[in-house]
This record gives C-alpha cells, structure tokens and sequence, in this order.
C-alpha cells in the first residue's frame, strides 16, 4: 500500500502524510494479532538447573521480581496509536465501561516548541563528574534510587531539570498581598508516615534514619451524584473512615446509611476480603524492598518461605495478582455503592477496577481497615518527602544537582557510560545510568539511532525498545486548580465556618482535608470532566498560609487531553478563556464544600496540561503509562511457564547499565510504588549480600520490619546467586554503610544551618 501510495503524482509534501495514514490503519488492523504473537514471544526461559523448590519460588515471587535479566529478543510493536482526533474523541462522551488510554510517537518531535515558564529553570546547571551512578529526575523513585545507592556505598548524583527536587510531590509558593501561601502540585493523599509501616516510602525514611514530622487524619470526604449510588436518592456527602470496619463511624456504618441494601453489601465486603485474604497476607510475608531484578531476589526473599509453604493456595492466585480487579469483583460485588467505592479506591493507581492491577487493592483490603491506620499530611508540603529523602541519602554521599537538564544519555559500544547536560557538560557513570523519566521522555534523552554503530551489541533491540516504549499507552494530562480563600470574608452574611458543609470538613473530631467529588457515576472515572480531587492541607498545617486563609488544590483525574492545549499560547486571552472553561468543573468541585468559593477567592491559578508538562517534567503533562492489568507489557519478561501477566516493563534496558525506575515501572502510579522501583533499582544495582545487610539492618529497627529478614532459608540460595548479582554489566565496586545511629531530622537540619 505504501508503495503505490509514493507511486501516485501526490502534490509536494503530502506523500508523507498519506503514507502515515496508511501505515496507522495498517497498525490498527494488525494490532491483535501483534499482541497475541507479543505474549507468545516474550517469555523467558527457567535457569536449566532449577530445581522443583526453585521453581516454586520464582512461581510465587517471580512476577514481584520482574525477569532475571532483560529482554533477549527485540519486541513486536503491539500498540496501535491513535491519531490526535482520537485520542480527543474519545473524551467528549464517556462511558462508565470504556478505558481510556492516549497514544503518540515520541520519535516524531512537534514541531513547535515547548512553552517555558518562569520558576521552573533554564536547565543550564550542572557540571563535569564522575560517579558509580548517576539518576536522571529527583521524582521520588529517582530520589530513592540515589539515596539507596548511597546508603549501599555507591557514590551516587541526582539530576533534575526543575530548581526543585520531589518530581511529582513537590510544592510551589505564591505571594499575595504580602502573604505566602504553598501548594501542592501532586499527590495529596499518604497512608502510614506518621509511624512504622508497610508503605515502603516510611520504610525507606526508617532505613535512611530520615524523620519526617506529618498531621494525621482518618477519614476522606465524598461527594456523589446520589446516596444511593444508583440514580435515586439527593445529593450528598458521606465520610469513608479508616480503621476498624465496624467501629462507630466505620466503614460499615457508611454502608448501611448509603449502599442501597447495607447488609448485602458488608456482606460481600467482606466476601471480597476473604477471596483475597491469603494474597493480601502475602504484603506482610514479602515486602517490595526485599526485590532485585536478577537471581539474587532467591535470597533476598527467603523468608518469605515459610509463607508459601503454608499457604500453598497462593500459587493458584498468582495470576490473579495481576490481572483486572474487575475480573473478581464482577463475580462477588452487586450492590452499586460498593462497586462504585472500589472504583474509586483505585482510581489513584490510574484506572477504576477494570484495568487496575488485583495487587493495587490488597494493600487496602489488608491495612486501611486496621486499628491506628491514618493518613498523613506531612508539615510544611509534600516537598517535605523529597527533603525528608534527601537529607536521609545526603549523610551518606548522596549529591543532588538541580536546575540540571539531561539533554542527552550517552551509549558507547552498547553501553550507558554517563549523560550529557544542556550546558554542555558531561557527567560519567562507572556503573549505572538510572533514569526517572517517563519512558517517553527517556526515549527522547536516548542518541538518534542512526548516530550509533549498527555493529554495537543490542543494537537491534535498542531500536525496538524505544520504539516500543515511546509509543506505549499513558493517561492523559490533570488540571489543576489552586485557590487561597478569605475564610473571614463576610459573603451573603455568612463566614466561611457558618456552612454546614465547612463546618463538617474542619470539624476537630473528624477534619476531611481530602475530598473526592464524581459527577455522573454513567461516566468514566477517567473523565476529567467528571471526576475531580481536592486537598485542603491548611485544615492540618496553618503554616502552609497566612492565619484566617486557607489553600486548597483542586486537581482532576488523568484523563485530560492535551491536543486541544498544543497549540495555545500561554498568557494570550484565547489560552486564559480556555483555563477557565475547562477548570470550570473544578470550580464546582470545590463548591460542593465551599458554596461561596469564587466570591471568597483571594486569587486562583488553573494549571493547564502544558504547565504541568513544563512544571512536573513529564511529555504532554500525562499522569503516566496507562497499560491496563490483564494483559503482558512489552519487555515484561515473563518467565515462561508463567500465566501471570506482568504489565510493567523491565528496569533493565537493552543498553547495558541503562535501568528505569518511576511510576512507569513495577510496582507502579503512586508515590510510594514510584520510590518502591527506585529502591528496586538500587537493590539491583548492588551484590546480593549488601542488599541483605540493609534488610537484616532493618529488621531490627522496629518489630514490624521482622518480616524484611530473608531469615535461614536465604542460605538456600546465597551460595548459588551471590556469583551471579549484580548482573555483568553492572559491576563495580561499593560497601554498605551501616546506620549513623541517629535521625537525621528537619530540626537537625535547620539548627545546623542556623549554626
């Protein structure tokens, strides 16, 4: 087709765009088949010496590991990408069934330039180095990668393109008046900071002894189209509460006052629970800093022996694991408030139950219900993470450079040996490049393909990968809101504590900072028109503003599309009309809490896909891969006696000392799954035994940690993996640094520069 399309006396210049549309069509009709050949092409193969316990093993955390090594064989093109038309069609009528993903090749560079906003840094700092590892993007899996590092005795830098570190998690201040008042720019919502935990972003602040003062609060605030969660019923909020299901004001509670028959759905609420019980008993059997992505993870995991071994029932959920929650929620949930809960509780990971991993709603089932669960707001901003993790990997040598744009990774022989900065300068890894960068802008960071030696190992591969990568499917943008009001501000005779709506978010006994808002429950919960968020962190922490004010950040769900952005230019009236059109629904949101909103206003800022594409780092501001559960992602290296569906792709890279890590990578969206991968990054980059005195070191901090220990059984392995970690191309030399004994806290810190 392609051929007798050139053939034809086309006018100047549109044979290349004919040819385009041929081949996308010719990628539509194939792509099925590309997915099936995909699956069957993929697999890798067990070690010929395995033997039945081994297998055993790598069956039941195989898929938490990733592969043993990276792909051998290039990937089929498996997605077909939508044109800019469809990827904007499919927002304007949504269904509650459709998952919606966007599309673009990362190859093919607009041909307009990015706009640049003031704050963000001209990306020219930065100078000449040499390291054992150098990360690409202080996003909190790039923070943790080399703050891990360090903590390993690796000599280890950050490089980040923005003038603050966090990615994702960072802050901004804004003057008015005289006053400053903070926001937040990414997520809002944290489980389990404020003590020891199974979120692996408190383990990782315990491990790096880095103390990170947090508020609490138990409840999130919803609002939804109908008490009844189906069509009938007013309007209304209701609270969903941590902790115990059955307490006064619990979960159960809720249940019997909205769903439309309570007791149907405790019922099979907990039916739900006791399905998955004995793979949500696996989150504390196993934990994700135990992981590494070679053989070594047989040792590392060990103690999870003892686990598999009594509950040998967890080998025929493995592939449940990763497959669509849907899948069994359809089987045991009917009654629509419940469904419509679940939907919601996964909606952060990126996808409702259809598309979001089984895996992402254990952790729920297993510790949101638990006696003393909190969520946490951490004093000061979010950014307070990322200081929290930096002052943890800098009392071990960590360094960190910002306003340090990685405009190029450079690849000798087949091999990653360092970076090239904007400014000209070159920054050398002896042993590894990691980056924390979409996959879309890291194929862009990669040298043309034609610039490098076809004869170089992995060169074939290398193409397919960032073809692959570059091309996957990803969620779209977020609009974002950020308002300060007056809440001494008379309006129509009333101050913001005389609405009863206020006065039950800031009520002392139970204060709802975070709210969810849907609008149409027919409607996908990927809609940005649909579904929103807000966060009041001031309710918590006065110090975010000035006294009598507070800040809120509206921000919507991942389904924005940025084509209809693109072609605007900030600051002109054509792209401040569209802001408010589309933060309109954003507006309403909030007003369901705050009826008087705009009239309390002291200023407001909508953030546009484009600034959060300029101000977050991330291709057309998407909030991440979007490959949906249920099927292999490219490069998933499944081993091949394994039906599990592995939707992540590799760490590793077809280029030697190249690994990714981010929200892109295993276990996923999510600030902490997104440092997760940068601890598992780490992990990999180190020996066998030096990962395991971090977890034996850390399994004495708290009881809770008791369970990172691989315990006797890593004897089982260590002698026959230690050889093979880290894997050849990651050589090199380093020695763990055992704790300084002390917290490294912002009080330290602070006193210390007083000083």
């Amino acid at each position: 087709l392609v051929v007798e399309i050139k053939a034809l006396p086309w006018p100047d210049g549109a044979h290349a765009a004919a040819v385009a549309a041929a081949q996308h069509r010719c990628a539509q009709k194939s792509a099925f088949d590309a997915a099936a050949r995909f699956r069957d092409s993929q697999i890798d193969p067990l070690p010929s010496h395995a033997s039945a316990p081994t297998m055993l093993r790598i069956a039941a955390l195989g898929a938490c590991a990733s592969a043993l090594r990276a792909p051998p064989r290039p990937a089929l093109r498996v997605t077909a990408l939508r044109s800019t038309v469809e990827n904007v069609a499919q927002t304007e009528v949504t269904s509650r069934d459709k998952v919606m993903t966007f599309s673009y090749d990362t190859e093919r560079e607009r041909q307009y330039e990015k706009p640049v906003y003031k704050g963000t840094g001209d990306g020219m700092g930065g100078d000449d180095g040499e390291y054992d590892v150098v990360v690409i993007g202080s996003g909190m899996g790039g923070l943790a990668c080399g703050a891990m590092c360090a903590k390993y005795g690796e000599k280890a830098i950050v490089l980040e393109s923005h003038i603050k570190m966090g990615g994702s998690a960072h802050s901004f201040t804004h003057a008015h008046e005289g006053g400053k008042y903070s926001f937040e720019v990414g997520p809002s919502i944290f489980e389990g900071l404020n003590k020891p935990s199974l979120n692996p972003l408190r383990i990782l602040l315990d491990v790096l002894d880095s103390e990170l003062p947090v508020e609490t609060y138990q409840g999130l605030a919803y609002w939804v189209p109908t008490s009844n969660f189906d069509g009938t019923g007013p309007v209304r909020s209701w609270r969903f509460q941590l902790g115990d299901p059955e307490a006064p004001g619990g979960f159960y509670e809720a249940l019997r006052e909205h769903a439309s028959d309570g007791e149907l759905a405790i019922k099979e609420f907990e039916a739900l629970r006791a399905r998955l019980k004995t793979l949500g008993g696996s989150t504390s059997a196993v934990s994700l800093l135990n992981l590494r992505q070679d053989p070594g993870f047989l040792a590392t995991t060990a103690g999870s022996l003892p686990f598999v071994l009594t509950h040998p029932d967890v080998f025929a959920d493995l592939p449940l694991t990763f497959d669509s929650l849907h899948k069994t929620v359809d089987v045991l949930v009917t009654e629509p408030f419940l469904r419509n809960f679940i939907d919601t509780m996964c909606i952060f990971c990126g996808f409702p139950a259809k598309g979001a991993m089984t895996a992402h709603m254990l952790y729920i089932l297993e510790r949101f219900f638990e006696p003393g669960c909190a969520y946490c707001v951490p004093i000061g901003g979010t950014e307070n993470i990322a200081r929290a993790i930096h002052r943890g990997g800098a009392q071990f040598g960590m360094d960190i450079s910002l306003n340090t744009h990685v405009a190029e990774i450079m690849v000798e022989g087949g091999r990653a040996t360092g970076v090239k900065l904007k400014n000209g300068k070159v920054v050398k890894a002896r042993k590894a490049v990691v980056s924390n960068a979409t996959p879309f802008d890291t194929v862009k960071m990669l040298p043309p393909q034609e610039s490098l030696d076809p004869a170089m190992p992995g060169f074939g591969p290398l193409q397919e990968w960032r073809d692959t990568l570059g091309t996957l499917p990803r969620h779209g943008a977020i609009l974002h809101l950020f308002v300060a009001v007056d809440a001494e501000k008379v309006v129509d005779g009333k101050k913001l504590a005389d609405h009863p709506s206020w006065q039950a978010a800031a009520d002392s006994q139970s204060t709802n900072p975070a709210h969810l808002i849907v609008q149409d429950w027919g409607r996908s919960m990927q809609d940005s028109q649909n579904l929103c968020s807000f966060f009041i962190p001031s309710l918590l922490d006065p110090s975010v503003c000035p006294p009598g004010k507070h800040t809120i950040h509206v921000y919507s769900s991942g389904g924005e599309p940025y084509e209809t952005w693109e072609k605007l230019t900030p600051g002109t009236e054509e792209y401040e009309a569209y802001k408010e059109e589309r933060g309109d629904i954003l507006w309403k949101a909030l007003e369901n809490c705050i009826p008087d909103a705009r009239e309390r206003a002291e200023f407001h800022i909508v953030g546009s896909p484009l600034a959060h594409e300029a101000f977050l780092r991330r291709d057309r501001g998407t909030y991440g891969m979007a490959w949906a559960a249920g099927t292999s992602a490219p490069f998933a290296g499944l081993l091949k006696f394994s039906p599990i569906p592995f939707p992540f792709p590799n760490l590793k890279t077809p280029v030697d000392g190249l690994l990714r890590c981010g929200d892109s990578c295993f276990p996923g969206i999510g600030t902490p799954s997104a440092a997760a991968s940068g601890i598992i990054a780490a992990n990999t980059i180190v020996n066998v035994e030096t990962h395991i005195a971090m977890l034996e070191e850390t399994a004495k901090k708290d009881p809770l940690y008791s369970f990172l220990s691989p315990g006797p059984f890593q004897w089982l392995y260590r002698g026959v993996v230690s050889g093979f970690t880290p894997s050849r191309e990651l050589r090199g030399e380093g020695s763990f640094q055992a704790t300084s004994g002390t917290r490294v806290s912002a009080a330290a810190e602070k006193a210390a520069r007083a000083a």
